[in-house]
């Protein structure tokens, strides 16, 4: 009797001696099989695999740890992120996915284990922020899974996320700006500081400033660019943080002349260094013309918030200071969105929105006014003038 040669995508199920049913079906010449309890199980599966074959599903691709496809995924993504956004993805990948479901194959993971995995961490004391960036990591690893064939779909998409709720903001209010400005006189950062306060730039954008940004007839600032130290690498430009990062601000009088002494006391520096100095036309170098160092800012920072008998803020907390002075004095949010570098007005809404109900008590006197009912005998007197009125327009 002839053998019987198994042909492409067939499958078969069989008995095993302990009442299981063992299913196997052959992909291109190799065999891939499963044990299920039921028989029903493994003719699902069957069809299952066979379905996912006729849609160009990569069976044996799959079969991989998604330990193994995460860092595969990493490094075929090196030319489309940021070496910055590539360490802090693999920092949360080992220390947030891998430990917990990197062993499971890929084509095996399920939207529960994937919620489970969220749970786990939240039990970890791992913060929700933390966790939802864990998920935003993972939904796009797998989304390329699914383009790679490698799976059906992504069983990340869908997954219930804790709801992220805004920590208590630390900010200055307006009298603690001012005492803060008055301890950063004669500080190597004071007129970032002020710029910092007065706009709410990011620390990076600070230091990617360069003189040629500034308009100085029209009073314009343009941020297009932000400074990076990727861990292990020198420090480099890169574009801001997002496309609405790039953006134009309009400085006021008052800011321009802190720049311009500014720019005088930096000339002295400069033509103290002597050769030491590396122009980049930076707004805010160091003391031989570099980028500045975060390390040095915030040491800086501290010290003047304690010069100034302030609560020690981080120097991230300037940028909701702004953001909250500029809203609490009534400034559009959608002026403050473009400000801030925010990709549209609702995420400014989100962070701040908390801020504005302070100014629901003159929204409610001033809706007073507008819907204060007119006594019925000022209507009856009203009437008469306005039929005369029409009287007179008919002649």
């Amino acid at each position: 009797m002839a053998k019987k040669i198994r042909g492409r995508n067939e499958g078969s199920i069989h008995q095993r001696s302990n009442g299981t049913w063992r299913v196997q079906i052959y992909i291109d010449g190799k065999r891939v099989g499963k044990t299920f309890r039921l028989k029903a199980e493994a003719q699902a599966w069957l069809r299952k695999m066979q379905h996912q074959f006729d849609l160009g599903f990569d069976i044996q691709a799959g079969g991989i740890s998604l330990s193994e496809y995460l860092s595969d995924w990493l490094e075929n993504s090196r030319s489309a992120l940021q070496s910055t956004t590539i360490y802090q993805y693999r920092n949360v990948i080992n220390k947030h996915i891998v430990p917990f479901i990197g062993e499971i194959a890929l084509k095996d993971l399920t939207l529960a284990r994937v919620e489970r995995l969220y749970g786990q961490l939240l039990e970890n004391n791992c913060g929700v922020r933390t966790v939802r960036i864990t998920h935003s990591i993972l939904h796009c690893a797998l989304e390329k899974a699914v383009k790679y064939n490698m799976v059906v779909r992504n069983v990340a998409h869908g997954a219930a996320l804790p709801k992220y709720q805004h920590a208590e903001m630390k900010v200055l209010d307006e009298t603690q700006v001012t005492q803060f400005l008055a301890a950063s006189s004669g500080s190597h950062y004071e007129a970032l500081f002020y710029l910092a306060a007065q706009t709410g730039m990011r620390q990076g954008e600070l230091f990617g400033l360069k003189w040629t940004d500034i308009q100085w007839y029209s009073g314009v600032l343009q941020v297009q660019r932000q400074v990076k130290r990727p861990p292990g690498e020198a420090w480099k430009f890169a574009d801001p943080k997002t496309q609405a990062g790039r953006r134009t601000i309009q400085l006021g009088e008052r800011t321009l002349q802190v720049l311009r002494e500014h720019r005088e006391r930096q000339n002295v520096m400069k033509a103290a260094s002597g050769a030491s100095w590396q122009e980049h036309g930076l707004i805010f170098p160091n003391s031989v013309g570099s980028p500045g160092d975060s390390s040095n800012l915030r040491k800086e920072f501290y010290r003047v918030l304690e010069l100034g008998g302030l609560p020690k803020i981080r120097f991230h907390d300037l940028r909701h200071t702004a953001a909250t002075l500029m809203l609490n004095y009534g400034v559009s949010p959608i002026v403050v969105s473009k400000i801030l570098g925010h990709s549209k007005p609702s995420v400014t809404m989100d962070i701040y929105g908390h801020l504005l109900f302070g100014m629901q008590a003159e929204a409610a006197k001033l809706m007073d006014r507008l819907l204060a009912p007119i006594p019925v005998g000022e209507v009856l007197d009203l009437k008469p003038n306005r039929e005369k009125q029409n009287s007179h327009s008919v002649r």
